[in-house]
């Protein structure tokens, strides 16, 4: 008898492939279970790919997720769901990392993927577009393009644990658009029910809405066996709301909520929710789709104000212009020899070590004056404007360096924690890292105006 796992993935595929508006509903057919079936739910991945963060000790990422299904897949048949809130804006970067989810999230074996607040913002055609390339079940049984069309299939019906489990997908209508409209969620869920005109025992809903809305829902539907919620801040441990468990995976992709299908309708649906953290190992696969998509940003090589990552000032004073580190060493060299010394000087190196120096939301931090004027724009564009310089901490210094009575814009010790958040830095203490890179000495050099920029560039 074939497994439920190893089947239900080549057909997700193909039907995903139909597109979303061929039809209202789809159905996947297993054969009757022999093992345990679980369900698990990502939700809000926000374009964490990796980690959330810098260090190590961080929670998430695609890598992790795969390492912890293909252990589940071990000893029962999986079936697995995301509840949206997946890219992190609709820049050409954005929409490019969020392809690299989707197609992260096929490789392991995605029966759904729900529109969330994110992914409508992308717009009816490029969400189309994307299932095409990437062949994602995207899912919501609410969202409309403005000719009243559905943008995703609307159901999903499912073999797993001997039950035939039907899953559809809602979003607020809070987080509708010009370009699309958004249905009152509980009649559109009973509405695709009724389309899929075939028989279930148990229905499950992804919801896209806050939580207040998310609480509403759950105690208005009664048909609902489990209500996957987000985004709700942090993850929600299940929780019975009347006959419906209500259960939240949030949080940039660090948790996943993992729930027991219980064989029969009358037994209850039990579960935990599950943070991944380091001791889960990166999964090959995954590992490999992010190598991709590493590639894929060396050959685009998108420029930092294309990026939907920060910005630039709309009318920034005179003379606000990086001017670079190297400007600076003409009169401040002590604090320039000081500064050759430091993680900061290296923290390009750093990045470029580790494969992640060609991802824009790494060289923000690991660039001097990312997206300002004068500052770095791309690899290819901004060879002179890598690590942390001088100008990362004092903002940008060209009016300074040609007339030192000119001060430097940024206070340095308010800048720290424009990179050494919670996230990325967590062990951060002002007081530990600062004298690390204390300087100040007085310039000993006479000012003289900048030379080593071309004339178009002087301030």
């Amino acid at each position: 008898m074939f497994r439920a796992a190893a089947i239900l993935i080549p057909l997700i595929s193909v039907l995903a492939a139909l597109g979303p508006v061929a039809c209202d509903h789809s159905s996947v057919r297993v054969a009757p279970a022999t093992r345990p079936a679980i369900l698990v739910a990502s939700g809000d991945t926000a374009g964490w790919i990796t980690p959330c963060g810098c260090t190590a000790n961080q929670s998430g990422g695609l890598l992790r997720r795969g390492s912890y299904l293909a252990d589940l897949r071990k000893r029962a048949d999986v079936l697995y769901v995301d509840v949206g809130g997946a890219p992190s804006g609709d820049s050409p970067y954005h929409q490019a990392k969020f392809a690299a989810i989707l197609a992260g999230e096929t490789r392991m074996g995605l029966l759904a993927h729900n529109l969330g607040r994110a992914e409508l913002a992308l717009g009816p055609q490029r969400l189309r577009e994307l299932v095409r390339d990437t062949s994602a079940p995207l899912l919501s049984a609410n969202a409309r393009d403005t000719q009243g069309q559905p943008i995703a299939q609307l159901i999903r019906i499912v073999s797993a644990a001997g039950r035939r489990i039907a899953v559809t997908g809602v979003v607020s209508p809070s987080f509708a658009t010009a370009a699309v409209q958004v249905r009152e969620p509980k009649s559109a869920i009973l509405a695709a029910v009724q389309q899929a005109h075939e028989p279930y025992d148990g229905l499950v809903v992804l919801a896209y809405m806050p939580e207040d809305e998310l609480q509403q829902l759950a105690a208005s539907l009664p048909e609902a066996d489990v209500i996957l919620g987000g985004p709700t801040g942090q993850p929600i441990a299940p929780r019975q709301v009347g006959p419906c468990l209500l259960v939240s995976a949030t949080s940039k992709g660090k948790f996943m909520v993992q729930l027991q299908i219980p064989p029969a309708r009358a037994d209850a649906w039990t579960g935990q929710i599950v943070e991944l953290t380091a001791a889960f190992p990166d999964d090959p696969g995954q590992s490999a789709n992010h190598r991709q998509f590493l590639d894929q940003l060396a050959r685009s090589d998108y420029p930092a104000p294309q990026t939907g990552l920060i910005v630039p000032p709309v009318s920034a004073p005179a003379g606000f212009k990086v001017a670079g580190t190297l400007e600076c060493s003409f009169c401040h060299g002590a604090d320039y020899q000081h500064w050759t010394t430091t993680a900061h000087q290296n923290a390009w190196n750093t990045l470029q070590n580790k494969g992640f120096h060609v991802d824009p939301f790494c060289q923000e931090c690991h660039t001097t004056g990312y997206a300002m004027p004068g500052g770095f724009i791309s690899v290819a564009r901004s060879e002179d404007r890598l690590a942390v310089g001088c100008e990362s901490c004092h903002g940008p210094s060209a009016a300074h360096a040609a007339d030192p009575r000119i001060k430097t814009p940024f206070r340095a010790a308010d800048q720290c924690t424009q990179c050494h958040d919670r996230e990325n830095s967590p062990a951060f203490k002002y007081d530990v890292y600062w004298p690390k890179i204390k300087h100040g000495e007085k310039a000993k050099v006479t000012p003289r105006r900048l030379a080593v920029l071309p004339p178009e560039d002087q301030p």
